[in-house]
């Protein structure tokens, strides 16, 4: 049996080495009359086409724009300080951080005790000033009187002292009644200097008693005055801010207590280029009144506000560049001052440019157009302005022309390309597809589990998968990411 077995297992094994020899000998047959029988000729050359998206040009009228960031400011803003220092008594009800007050209404009183006391010592002065002035008054019309008479009694001395002299001539009279003539009318005159000197000085008790009026009615006033910035009030509809203050505090004089915002004059204050700046003037080299747009991105929603450029700083700024401009605000309910906003600048139109993608011009200021062939061209143009994605061009020629917007290294002068016209595939890409709950969802952890993909780009994506017919260009793109 064992010989037997032998012999089985040589056989078996013999045969596979004839079949193994078998086998190699027609491989090398068959690779010897391939080699025999092949074409040494080379094979014929295909041009390979390119397929690329183009649009036409079209020269037009195109209002730029220029976008840059800014923030918002009211244009009313009132400091709230106490004038003296005191202890607050009473504070409004809305006086808190984001109260709305009206015009007029009482913020905040302090303690007027040691104000009325000065208006009231003020008032006492003021009295006693009258009454010097009456008696001052009162004076000067007896010290006139008085002189009035002493120059009435002068008089009747120099009528007495003139007959004594006639008499003396005529030799009936004596020369002891002319000198006690003569000494009466001395002192007759010596009393009319008298009442004059007492005259002036009453004059100047007047003038003294006016002075001294005049400053008890300013003291006064200025008493008022303190008594009355006791209590301050709004002067304008308003939204406090900063406050800082509560019912019993002491407060010193030019305290900040809080600040008054109007929150409906608005305006925003916004930094540009001096070559931006340039292109906002006249031709008399004034700042046109340009419309902006303001914006504020928020999550779900955007705030939008219109608005005029109104003036531009008066001077540049220390340590900064370019020009400061202000815009004023028509609407923007929602906006707050010292909000970070993007504001947006129509500037003025320009003529016969042509509006096209970014992706259009090259670093040597050149398009790639179509030839009747469907064969490439280099036209150079001239770049007028940058506009975010797009480019305004001029350039001769260019009118009328399919410019290729999609440029790739391996498209230059000469190159045969299939055109894709931009009208075909905005109205493909405009096409909605419904799609299956399993395409869906591996669509929708395709973009969840991107790493390259921005957060809000996700968020929007996923928002159009969730909707029940999703773009066909967007399923178009998803899908070509996911093949690689």
């Amino acid at each position: 049996m064992r010989f037997l077995r032998q012999s089985l297992v040589g056989v078996f094994l013999a045969s596979l080495m004839l079949a193994l020899l078998i086998v190699a000998v027609q491989m090398i047959t068959g690779a010897v009359q391939e080699v025999m029988t092949r074409d040494d000729k080379a094979p014929q050359a295909r041009e390979r086409v390119f397929s690329v998206t183009v649009q036409t040009a079209e020269i037009g009228t195109v209002t730029p724009y220029l976008e840059a960031f800014g923030e918002v400011q009211s244009r009313r803003r009132l400091e709230l300080r106490a004038a003296l220092g005191g202890r607050v008594i009473g504070l409004a009800e809305n006086f808190e951080d984001g109260g709305i007050v009206r015009s007029g209404e009482v913020l905040v009183e302090l303690d007027p005790a040691d104000a009325q006391s000065a208006m009231d010592r003020a008032r006492s002065d003021l009295l006693d000033a009258q009454f010097e002035e009456r008696d001052a008054g009162r004076a000067l019309l007896l010290a006139q009187d008085e002189l009035k008479a002493a120059e009435a009694q002068t008089e009747l001395r120099e009528r007495a002292l003139q007959r004594q002299q006639d008499l003396l001539e005529r030799g009936v009279g004596a020369k002891a009644s002319v000198e006690e003539a003569e000494l009466a009318a001395t002192s007759a005159r010596q009393t009319v200097l008298s009442r004059r000197i007492a005259l002036a000085q009453a004059e100047s008790r007047i003038d003294q008693a006016t002075t001294l009026l005049s400053r008890a009615r300013i003291a006064l006033a200025s008493a008022e005055r303190d008594l009355e910035d006791m209590t301050i009030r709004a002067r304008f509809d308003g939204t406090l801010t900063g406050v800082t203050l509560v019912e019993g505090r002491l407060v010193t004089a030019n305290e900040k207590l809080a600040e008054l915002v109007d929150p409906f004059a608005l305006e925003v204050a916004f930094r540009v280029s001096t070559a931006q700046y340039v292109r906002l003037l006249d031709e008399h080299g004034k700042l046109i009144p340009a419309e902006v747009n303001v914006s504020l991105e928020v999550t779900g929603a955007d705030l939008t506000a219109p608005g005029r450029i109104s003036r531009d700083s008066g001077s540049a700024g220390e340590g900064q560049t370019g020009r400061l401009i202000y815009a004023r605000l028509e609407d923007a309910p929602g906006f707050k001052p010292d909000d970070f906003v993007t504001v947006t600048v129509q500037e003025q139109p320009l003529e016969n440019v042509v509006r096209l993608p970014a992706s259009a011009l090259d670093s040597q200021s050149t398009v790639l157009v179509l030839d009747s062939d469907d064969r490439l061209e280099t036209l150079p143009v001239e770049l007028v302005r940058r506009q975010g994605d797009e480019v305004l061009l001029r350039g001769a020629g260019l009118e009328g022309r399919e410019v290729v917007i999609g440029r790739t290294p391996l498209l230059g002068t000469g190159v045969r390309v299939r055109p894709v016209r931009i009208e075909d595939s905005a109205s493909a890409g405009s096409e909605l597809v419904e799609l299956t709950d399993e395409h869906r969802a591996r669509l929708v952890a395709q973009v969840e589990a991107s790493d390259r993909m921005p957060q809000d780009v996700k968020t929007r994506v996923l928002g159009q998968l969730s909707e029940a017919k999703v773009p066909a260009s967007l399923l178009r793109r998803l899908e070509n990411k996911a093949g690689g």
